[in-house]
């Protein structure tokens, strides 16, 4: 319900000054964003293959093989993917505030910086539960179903954090 609200201001203001919106959303790299996209994306497979070892109460690797991975070595790269888009995000708002776009420079500025900010903040929290996880799989001696259960908990709230990604992306990036 979060971002429905977030989305709500955002298509609320974009109607009330389309041609601030046009003016500022030029200022938007939009290769840049759908490569950070990409990234953000794949980090769900990964994570899903992750989710299969875990069933499989397998909590490391058994060979080198990507096949032969466990949920660590799964989640761990999704870890990694993950900082790389929270990276991402941090270089475009030092680009962007660079070229004068800021939180508090006009109403464009404002949506823009809650709603991907917001989603950041939750990638974040994502990332400490990958930690949390990552850190269990190593500390337990019997990888059971609870440690499983925990690694599908995660997961979910791992594609959320996409699928709303990708819905912001197309509507602050590609919808004009």
């Amino acid at each position: 319900m979060f971002f429905a609200g977030l989305f709500a201001i955002y298509f609320t203001l974009r109607s009330t000054s389309p041609g601030l919106w046009e003016s500022q959303s030029g200022l938007l790299n939009i290769p840049f964003s759908l490569t950070n996209t990409i990234v953000l994306v794949l980090s769900s497979v990964t994570c899903q293959f992750g989710v299969f070892a875990a069933e499989r109460l397998q909590p490391k690797r058994t060979g080198w093989k990507p096949t032969q991975w466990g949920m660590v070595d799964w989640f761990f790269l999704t870890y990694a993917m993950g900082a790389i888009f929270v990276t991402g995000q941090i270089f475009e708002y030092a680009t962007l505030v660079g070229e004068g776009l800021r939180l508090d420079s006009d109403s464009y500025g404002s949506a823009f910086y809650l709603a991907t900010g917001f989603h950041g903040l939750h990638v974040i929290g994502g990332l400490v539960a990958f930690l949390f996880i990552i850190g269990r799989g190593y500390a337990v001696k019997n990888f059971g179903h609870k440690e499983a259960t925990s690694a599908i908990v995660v997961s979910y709230y791992w594609h959320f954090v996409d699928v709303v990604w990708v819905g912001l992306f197309f509507i602050i990036y590609i919808l004009k």
